[in-house]
């Protein structure tokens, strides 16, 4: 499946390679990839709605492949990474659109809807992204969530920058992650994946996204509730409609995450994908192509 890509150049001075598919003047959706895979992680959706009349845009996001990659953590703060999609927006002349994120995209997605939901931001879909006022409780409360992110504290562990220099992300993946979610990826796809991992450059822009984040994962040895000092992020109410898609099997991200997202959202539309692990975009891609539809039809 080939999806052309073009070159953006921010305000910035960030480059990103983008897909550009369907009219120019259709409806625009802006798709951000989670870790650690790239606009590929779209492929059928992209195909899908850009056949429906959207203008649908996918860029490779800092770091990844050959968009720009900073080596500097700090330049892959949250507000850095939530900027990037909105001057991407300016870049390509759309005044309004609707956000739609995975996993790592998923989250710079709740970041971009809660600053643009009053101007630039008509709606939003989330697939398998915690929610930035429920996550980081979670990490300390509940048992399940702080064992499935024990990885992150590998992956900010500078100990592994020689590992990564040497070998690129794939055998930090393998010491850290186990990243074997693939059963339902196509060979020719994984390969793509495993280039774009032998870049250590590519793999550092990668792996600060983590080490950016003011998110905190205690060890397992640490009590399980809230410290004293804990403060909870402000995170006002998302008012534009949103999608979230969950899929059910997901073990980095499991169900616990849904607890409460009522309370923080509204309206809220959720899609509960079962039998699917946590990439559900090529995982499921008819039922979250279905779940979509719905969605942007009403």
């Amino acid at each position: 499946m080939e999806l052309p890509q073009t070159r953006a150049t921010l305000a910035n001075g960030i480059e990103l390679d983008v897909v550009d598919m369907g009219p120019r003047d259709g409806e625009a959706l802006i798709f951000l990839h989670g870790f650690p895979e790239n606009h590929r992680t779209w492929r059928h959706q992209i195909a899908h709605f850009s056949q429906s009349g959207y203008r649908c845009i996918a860029p490779d996001q800092r770091g990844y492949r050959g968009s720009s990659k900073p080596q500097e953590v700090s330049e892959y703060t949250p507000d850095k990474l939530t900027g990037d999609v909105f001057l991407l927006a300016d870049a390509l002349g759309i005044t309004s659109f609707t956000i739609v994120g995975h996993d790592w995209g998923g989250a710079i997605a709740w970041g971009v809807a809660l600053a643009g939901q009053h101007t630039r931001v008509k709606r939003a879909i989330i697939a398998n992204a915690p929610h930035p006022a429920i996550f980081p409780k979670l990490l300390f409360t509940d048992k399940v969530q702080r064992e499935a992110s024990q990885y992150i504290r590998g992956f900010r562990d500078p100990a592994n920058d020689p590992m990564i220099r040497e070998g690129g992300l794939t055998p930090l993946l393998a010491k850290e992650a186990d990243w074997e979610d693939s059963a339902s990826m196509e060979p020719e796809e994984r390969a793509i994946l495993l280039d774009d991992w032998s870049n250590p450059d590519a793999a550092f822009g990668m792996l600060n996204y983590y080490r950016a984040t003011p998110m905190q994962v205690p060890a397992m040895n640490e009590p399980f509730e809230l410290p004293a000092d804990f403060s909870a992020p402000e995170v006002p109410k998302l008012t534009i409609p949103t999608l979230v898609i969950w899929a059910m099997g997901d073990t980095a991200l499991p169900p616990g995450n849904l607890e409460g997202m009522e309370d923080h959202i509204a309206p809220l539309t959720l899609v509960r994908i079962e039998d699917c692990e946590h990439f559900v975009t090529w995982g499921a891609p008819k039922k979250v192509n279905e779940a979509m539809e719905v969605f942007l039809g009403a």
